[in-house]
Parts: C-alpha cells; structure tokens; sequence
C-alpha cells in the first residue's frame, strides 16, 4: 500500500493522468489502477520505467522504492493474519523494515516496552471488552513484535516518556514496578534511549502529542502511528512527517537527559 501511494505521488506531482503514465508503460488504465490501489504488483523493471517517466531524480528514493516492489518478506506475522485486525499485521510489518523508532508517550508505556502483564492490563480496558481469547492474541502479538530488539542489528529506539505514563497504574503495584525495572533494563543497551519528561516541568502544554515515529529507509517513506478510537491511524504524507519531525525534537528538548532520566524511574520503582 505504501508502494502504491509513493507511486500515485508521483505521478500527480508529474501532472499526468493514469490514461496517460498507462500509453507511456504501454499497459491499460485498468492497470495502473490496481498497481495504485495497491490492488496489483509491479515488476523492477516496470517501475524505474514509471519513475522515469514521472520524471523522479531522486535514486535513493527509487532504490527504496525497488526493494518495496520486490519483498517477499513473510514474517512472524503472518501467522496472525485473519485473527487480528490487518492495522495488528501493518505495525509488525513497518516495525520489521524500520531503521529506527522513535516515541512520544503521555499515558502509556510504548507497546513495544511493555511487559506481558503491563500489556494484557491494557487490552483489558479495551471497550467493548475483549474476549479472552481475543485479548491473548493481542498480547502474544504485542510480545512477538519485540524481536526487532533481538539479533545483532536491534532496531534504534529513542523513547521520550512523560512522568505520568509511569505513574499510571494500568495493573497493581507489581505490575507497576515490574514494568519500571524493565524499563531500568532496556535502558542500559546501546540501542535504546529512554527519556522522561518530569511532572515538574514548567509550560508543558503538550498533553496531545502521543505518537510512534518509524524511520524508514529513506526519510520521505518514514511513517507516524497515530492512534485513534477504532485503531492505528499511519501518517505518511511529507508535510505531515515535517510537522512530526519537529514536534519530537521539541518534545526531547523538553526531557531529562538518559542518566537523569534512569534516576527519575528508578525513585519510582522504589516508591512502589
């Protein structure tokens, strides 16, 4: 679907029409249609042709867009396709392909640095409730997609965390302090940088700023996860992803530094 967007991207900033980029590939409408409703594949060569006639200078941008068009990927996801919603499977997938992640949390704990029980507590809440079975998918999901943390390439996280979401009680004071030393833990790896915006901050007015920010391999297929009540909304238009960018920066700028910050979580965990 992302390949499909870029594509339908470019050929409007080029100024045709679909009739029009199908007699230059030499295919029908129809075609150029279903490769734009991500209905349809495209093949390599097919779409440095396309990219040449949109007139698209920008080879880091079309290699990327190569390897999109050409993965056969199929993850550990997959096993989850037709029992979770499909927006379970995108996240997974974007966090596979991601070159780093970084995460703006008011309320909650980041999915991807939660424990199981800290998460299951979550899905809990869900309304309308979830069935046990339901809720388990969920988790197990939730869990599997820390793999990305494994291996000798672990995705880069930088995560900026107001005080709040660690003071929330999403369970009991074990959970609580259980996902507080998991936190101290994945603080210590190379990987992953925990930032905490304290209670006490002067001028915080940016309660609404919840978001997951996925780099991927080139910055204009980056993408924003946003929730909403009925799901994860992705944002990936390049206005958009200017405005995110710079609404993370200027909520890092906001936090304690990482020590000062592992200080900040460890006084809670002891508090519990």
């Amino acid at each position: 679907m992302r390949l499909a967007t870029e594509l339908r991207r470019l050929r409007e900033a080029a100024g045709l029409s679909s009739r029009q980029a199908a007699a230059l590939l030499g295919v029908s409408p129809a075609q150029i249609t279903h490769i734009e409703s991500g209905l349809a594949g495209v093949s390599e060569k097919r779409l440095r042709r396309l990219t040449g006639h949109y007139g698209c200078a920008d080879e880091e941008f079309v290699e990327a867009l190569v390897a999109l068009a050409t993965d056969r990927t199929r993850g550990w996801w997959e096993r989850y396709r037709g029992l979770l919603p499909s927006s379970f499977l995108d996240l997974a997938e974007l966090d596979h392909h991601a070159s780093f992640w970084h995460e703006v949390s008011i309320l909650h704990v980041p999915g991807l640095l939660q424990t199981e029980d800290y998460s299951r507590a979550v899905f809990a809440n869900r309304v309308p409730e979830l069935g046990h079975e339901e809720l388990e998918l969920r988790v197990r999901h939730r869990m599997e997609r820390r793999v990305v943390f494994d291996g000798p390439a672990p995705l880069r996280c930088t995560a900026v965390l107001h005080e709040v979401a660690l003071r929330i009680r999403v369970s009991d004071r074990a959970s609580s302090r259980a996902q507080l030393d998991r936190l101290l833990e994945l603080s210590q790896a190379d990987h992953i940088t925990l930032r905490v915006i304290p209670l006490d901050l002067d001028g915080f007015n940016r309660a609404g700023s919840s978001m997951t920010y996925v780099g991927g391999p080139v910055s204009r297929l980056d993408t924003v996860i946003r929730d909403a009540p009925h799901g994860s909304v992705f944002v990936d238009s390049e206005a958009q992803l200017s405005a995110y960018r710079t609404r993370f920066r200027k909520m890092e700028a906001l936090s304690l530094d990482p020590g000062r910050s592992r200080d900040l979580i460890s006084r809670l965990a002891k508090e519990l």
